[in-house]
């Protein structure tokens, strides 16, 4: 998609300050965040919505998760605690579509998402 904000971050055609790079999936930080860390986490395969996902997907996003993990640790978040948040079209809160987890910590969290 090359019209695709997070494809083209994930191409190296747009800037992103990236945490994590392998060959399914790329982080990076938010550029406006709701945490003091808040890093998205991104696959390299487009898809647009969680919704978009199939069978054939579950192999990715279970990496996504593994992702999230690997960089909760090496950031010094994962004994604290922090969240993975996945937002669904426009009325679950999703504003670029292509999916991605935003991984928020670096504080304690409240719980009021609506």
């Amino acid at each position: 998609m090359d019209t695709c904000l997070f494809c083209q971050i994930a191409n190296q055609e747009r800037p992103g300050k990236m945490v994590y790079e392998d060959e399914q999936a790329v982080a990076f930080e938010d550029i406006n965040p709701k945490a003091p860390i808040h890093i998205l986490i991104v696959p390299r395969q487009h898809l647009a919505t969680i919704l978009d996902a199939t069978q054939a997907d579950d192999r990715l996003l279970g990496h996504l998760l593994l992702v999230a993990n690997r960089i909760a640790k090496q950031i010094g978040i994962a004994e604290r605690g922090f969240r993975l948040v996945i937002n669904c079209n426009s009325e679950g809160g999703q504003a670029v579509y292509h999916l991605h987890l935003h991984l928020l910590g670096g504080r304690p969290l409240s719980w009021h998402p609506a």
